[in-house]
């Protein structure tokens, strides 16, 4: 587990939430963009909640390790959703042209020259 600072605010979260966490906020800043994530997670006094972040380029995070043994919360829907995006962002795909057929061009009926 990690601790997750934000906003002066400390939540315990699994390692790979916080490892997907900072590098979805370092991305999206690197391609201007914003978005929210919610998660799972520990707070201050030991009960799980839910937080949610606004992650932009102007996000502060510090992650650090902990050695606490509590079990980790579940996040594997939002890990995913966070790498998603994050190769979306980094490796977009092309746009391929399509090769016209036969009837994907008009049919023009011009008159016969004279």
């Amino acid at each position: 587990m990690k601790h997750i600072t934000f906003a002066d605010k400390s939540l315990l979260a699994g390692d790979e939430l916080a490892d997907v966490l900072v590098d979805y906020a370092a991305t999206l800043a690197d391609n201007n963009r914003a978005d929210s994530v919610t998660f799972s997670a520990i707070g201050a006094d030991g009960d799980e909640v839910e937080a949610t972040y606004l992650l932009n380029s102007g996000t502060n995070l510090v992650i650090e390790t902990s050695n606490t043994t509590l079990p980790e919360p579940e996040n594997s829907a939002v890990v995913h959703y966070m790498q998603q995006r994050i190769d979306a962002l980094r490796y977009p795909k092309t746009v391929q042209p399509q090769e016209p057929t036969g009837t994907d061009l008009p049919d023009f009926d011009f008159p016969a020259p004279s």
